[in-house]
């Protein structure tokens, strides 16, 4: 073989595992968003930037998907509104639970720790989320799975 079929070869592996479909895992906050959506832009600037890093979002990482595009085939179990942005928290093809709309930064983190923790008891995995006194929600936060 060349040295361009092997470095294929090696790639295949990741390639399958980067086109294996978001339902694989656990959990996801599922953002259903529109273009010109002031309250999603707000979300995006307020929250967006650090989620992926925070607790919550390695618990249920975020999936942002377009509502004037098709649902994927994975999400056609949930209840679409016209409202943006929504957000739904699913696990194993089921819903958990959903925040309308974004009522800024701190009560979105209140109103998805309550969905976390509806994910913990629904999924029969404890959840520990700890908020030390004085630090910013999202910061500095010990947040584990423990089965």
């Amino acid at each position: 073989m060349t040295r361009v079929s092997l470095g294929i070869v090696r790639l295949l592996p990741l390639a399958a595992a980067l086109a294996m479909p978001p339902a694989v895992r656990a959990a996801e906050l599922v953002m259903f968003k529109r273009d010109g959506c002031s309250y999603c832009e707000r979300f995006d600037r307020e929250i967006g930037p650090g989620y992926e890093r925070s607790d919550e979002g390695r618990i249920a990482p975020l999936r942002r998907i377009d509502v004037h595009r098709p649902v994927p085939a994975d999400l056609n179990f949930i209840a679409i509104e016209r409202m943006t942005p929504l957000f739904v928290l699913v696990e194993h093809n089921r819903e958990i639970g959903r925040i309308r709309g974004y009522p800024g930064e701190d009560n979105f983190w209140g109103l998805l720790g309550g969905l976390i923790e509806e994910l913990r008891r629904a999924s029969g995995t404890a959840v520990d989320c700890r908020q030390p006194v004085g630090i910013k929600r999202g910061e500095e936060r010990q947040c584990v799975r423990v089965s």
